[in-house]
C-alpha cells in the first residue's frame, strides 16, 4: 500500500479539495472553501495546513477567515441553498466559545435541512497537560467536552481521537452530507494535538472521489395510491415546498401544474417554485399566507404537499386545512417528512415525483370551475397588495412601503435575502418572486443575525446576481460583524436595514397576547415610572455600518429611498442604506391563526379577551387522522 506522511489537519484539507458531487451529469466541488476563525484549539493544526495549501497556491480549497463564528455558519448555509445543496463550505473553529458559537449555526442547517460541515477544535485527546484553557470539565466523564453540544443539532457527529479514525469519520461526514433525505450539519471535533499528529495515510484517500446525488424514484404501488386520491379529488391544492428548489424541480412543477389545473400555493421555504405571476399560482399559504391561498386551503378536499415538512407556520398551527374529510398526498425524499398529517406517502425525489405524477395523472384535470376561482382569488390579493404599496405614510412610511420600493428596484435575478422578525411574514404575503432563487429567506429557525451572513453567503454562490440584503435594526445588533468579511473581500452586497426602534414582531405579538409590548421597545428607562417607556436611544447604525467599512446613504421616505437604491446598484462595493419605517402600521393580514399561549389569568388590559380568542382558535386545530 502506498502512504504519504501528513498531519491530521494537512490530511483533511487535502481529502476536502478532492470531494465532488454529481446530479444529472454535472459535477461540482463539495467544499468551495473553508471559513476559519483561530484559536489555540485549531491554529497549530488545521490553521497550519490552510496556510500551507493557500500560500502554496494549491486549487480547491479557498479560505476566508470570518468575524463571528455563528455567522460563518449561516454564510455556508447560505452558500448550500444557493447551489441547491450540491455545494458548500466548511468552518472551523477553536474549542470553547469558538466551537459553542456554532451551535445555532448548527441549528439552523439542520432544520433548513442544508449541508455545513463543522470542525471545531477540542480538548488533548491526551489528558495530559489537562484541565486545559477553555475545558468543561464535567465529573460525569473524562470524555465530555462543550463540542457534545454540537451532538443534538447534527445529522452526523464524530470526535476523531486518533488519526486511524479520520478516514471513516471523513466518509462518514460526506456519505451524510451528500444525502438529500438526511443532510444537515455534520460535526468532526478535531482534538487540537491530534490535528498536529502526522501519520502514514493511504493515498487512495486522497483521490478524487465523486459522491452521487441520487434522484429515487416513486414506488409503483406508492404512486397508484396517490393517483387514486388526486383523480377523486374536486377542490385539489399543491403546496410547494423547499424540496421542490432543493431538488431543481420548478420546471416539472410548472408542467405538472399546467397538465393537473391544481392550484400550487407555497411555504415560507417553497416561495419561488412558481412565478407569481404563473396563472396556477395563488401564493404564500399558512400563519404568514395571503388570503387567495388560505381560502383554497380551508376548502380543499386533497392537498398534494411537494417537499415540504409542514411546519406550524405552514398549516397556520393545524388549522388551515379546516374540510372535515380532508386528504393529504406527501411527496418527499425523507419518509419522515412523507407520512406526516397522516398522508398517503410518496417517497421520491420532487422533480422525479412530480415527472411521474404528471404522466400518471395524463387526462385527468382539476374542475374548472375550481380553476377558476383560484385565478380570481390570486387577482384579487395581487390587487391588495399593489394597493399596499402604493400606500404614502408620513412622516415615517410602513415597513410594506419600503418592500413596494424594493419591488420596483429588484430585478427579475436578483437575490432578496431576510430572516426573522415582522419582515419575513410580510415579505411571504407579498413579495412577488420570478425567479426560483429570488427569494432567500430563512424561516426554518427563523434566526435573528442570519441576514447580513447569508448574504454573503449567497453572493459567493452566485457572484453574477445582485443580493440584497433586508435586515431590521434587532436583528442588524444581533450579528452585522460579517459586512466586515464582505468589505475585505470585495463582496458586494446591497443591505437594506429597516430601522424602527425595537422588536416589531414581537411587539405585535405582545400586543395580540394581551401583553402590551413589553421589553419590545428600545427605549430609556423612565426615571419616575421605572418603566422602559422612556424616549428612543440614540443609536446610529448608519454610523456603525460606516464604521465598518461599508458605503451607506441615509434615507428618510420611500421616495429617498427608490434614489438610494439605484445608487447602491452602481457601487461596486457594500453598501448600507438605512431607511426609517413606522412599525405600528402592518401590512394586510393574510388571515390565519398561529398557536401562541395566551395567559389563563392577567391583570393587564386586553389579556382576557385575548385568551378568549385564543381559546376559540384551539376549537379549530385538528389531528388529521383520515385513514
Amino acid at each position: 500500500m502506498t502512504t504519504t506522511r501528513l498531519t491530521v489537519g494537512q490530511a483533511l484539507v487535502r481529502f476536502l479539495a478532492a470531494q465532488r458531487t454529481e446530479r444529472d451529469g454535472v459535477r461540482h466541488r463539495l467544499f468551495a472553501g473553508c471559513f476559519g476563525i483561530f484559536g489555540h484549539g485549531n491554529v497549530a493544526g488545521l490553521g497550519l495546513a490552510l496556510a500551507e495549501h493557500e500560500i502554496a497556491g494549491a486549487p480547491g480549497l479557498r479560505y476566508l477567515p470570518a468575524r463571528n463564528e455563528q455567522a460563518m455558519v449561516h454564510a455556508a448555509v447560505g452558500y448550500a441553498r444557493t447551489r441547491h445543496r450540491l455545494s458548500t463550505w466548511a468552518c472551523t473553529s477553536s474549542i470553547g466559545p469558538g466551537a459553542t458559537n456554532m451551535v445555532t449555526g448548527a441549528a439552523l442547517a439542520t432544520i433548513n435541512r442544508l449541508p455545513v460541515l463543522l470542525l471545531p477544535g477540542d480538548v488533548f485527546a491526551t489528558r495530559v497537560a489537562g484541565p486545559v484553557l477553555q475545558e468543561l470539565e464535567d465529573p460525569r466523564g473524562y470524555d465530555v467536552s462543550v463540542n457534545d453540544c454540537f451532538r443534538p443539532v447534527s445529522r452526523f457527529f464524530d470526535r476523531v481521537y486518533r488519526p486511524e479514525q479520520l478516514p471513516s469519520a471523513l466518509l462518514g461526514a460526506v456519505r451524510v452530507l451528500t444525502d438529500p433525505a438526511e443532510t444537515g450539519a455534520v460535526t468532526l471535533a478535531l482534538p487540537q494535538d491530534v490535528q498536529a499528529e502526522a501519520y502514514d495515510w493511504p493515498v487512495e484517500l486522497f483521490a478524487e472521489r465523486t459522491w452521487h446525488v441520487p434522484r429515487p424514484v416513486p414506488e409503483p404501488a406508492a404512486l397508484a395510491r396517490a393517483v387514486a386520491v388526486l383523480r377523486a379529488a374536486r377542490r385539489p391544492l399543491l403546496v410547494a415546498g423547499g424540496g421542490v428548489l432543493h431538488s431543481e424541480a420548478t420546471e416539472a412543477l410548472r408542467d405538472f401544474a399546467e397538465a393537473s389545473g391544481i392550484p400550487v400555493a407555497v411555504t415560507q421555504a417553497g416561495k419561488g417554485a412558481l412565478p407569481s405571476d404563473h396563472p396556477l399560482a395563488v401564493g404564500a399559504v399558512g400563519a404568514t399566507g395571503a388570503d387567495a391561498a388560505n381560502e383554497l386551503a380551508a376548502d380543499a378536499d386533497v392537498v398534494l404537499g411537494v417537499g415540504t415538512r409542514y411546519t406550524d407556520f405552514t398549516t397556520a398551527s393545524r388549522t388551515v386545512f379546516a374540510d372535515p374529510g380532508v386528504r393529504f398526498v406527501n411527496l418527499n425524499v425523507a419518509a419522515f417528512d412523507a407520512v406526516k398529517l397522516s398522508a398517503v406517502p410518496v417517497r421520491a425525489d420532487a422533480r422525479a415525483g412530480l415527472t411521474a405524477l404528471t404522466e400518471a395523472l395524463a387526462g385527468w384535470s382539476a374542475p374548472a370551475g375550481h380553476r377558476e376561482r383560484a385565478r380570481r382569488l390570486a387577482a384579487d390579493w395581487d390587487a391588495t397588495v399593489r394597493a399596499t404599496y402604493a400606500r404614502r405614510h408620513e412622516p415615517l412610511p410602513a415597513q410594506a412601503e419600503v418592500l413596494g420600493v424594493l419591488d420596483e428596484v429588484v430585478g427579475a435575478r436578483d437575490v432578496l435575502v431576510c430572516a426573522a422578525g415582522s419582515l419575513p411574514g410580510e415579505l411571504h404575503r407579498l413579495w412577488r418572486v420570478r425567479d426560483p432563487l429570488g427569494y432567500h429567506v430563512e424561516y426554518g429557525y427563523s434566526c435573528m443575525g442570519y441576514e447580513i451572513a447569508g448574504g454573503l453567503g449567497v453572493k459567493l454562490a452566485a457572484p453574477d446576481r445582485e443580493v440584497f440584503v433586508l435586515v431590521g435594526d434587532g436583528s442588524y445588533l444581533m450579528m452585522a460583524q460579517e459586512l466586515v468579511t464582505a468589505v475585505a473581500e470585495g463582496i458586494k452586497l446591497i443591505v437594506v436595514l429597516v430601522q424602527n426602534h425595537g422588536y416589531a414582531s414581537i411587539g405585535a405579538l405582545s400586543e395580540s397576547v394581551g401583553g402590551q409590548r413589553f421589553g419590545t421597545r428600545y427605549r430609556f428607562r423612565d426615571g419616575e415610572s421605572g418603566r422602559l417607556d422612556g424616549p428612543v436611544l440614540p443609536v446610529d447604525l448608519a454610523a456603525n455600518a460606516a464604521s465598518l467599512g461599508a458605503e451607506v446613504f441615509r434615507v428618510r421616505g420611500v421616495d429617498e429611498l427608490r434614489v438610494a437604491l439605484g445608487r447602491a446598484r452602481e457601487c461596486r462595493r457594500t453598501t448600507v442604506v438605512h431607511v426609517e419605517t413606522d412599525p405600528l402600521l402592518p401590512g394586510p393580514p393574510g388571515g390565519a391563526w398561529w398557536d401562541v399561549p395566551v395567559a389563563e389569568m392577567s391583570t393587564l388590559d386586553g389579556a382576557d379577551a385575548a385568551r378568549a380568542a385564543y381559546e376559540r382558535g384551539r376549537r379549530e386545530q385538528r389531528h388529521y387522522l383520515q385513514p
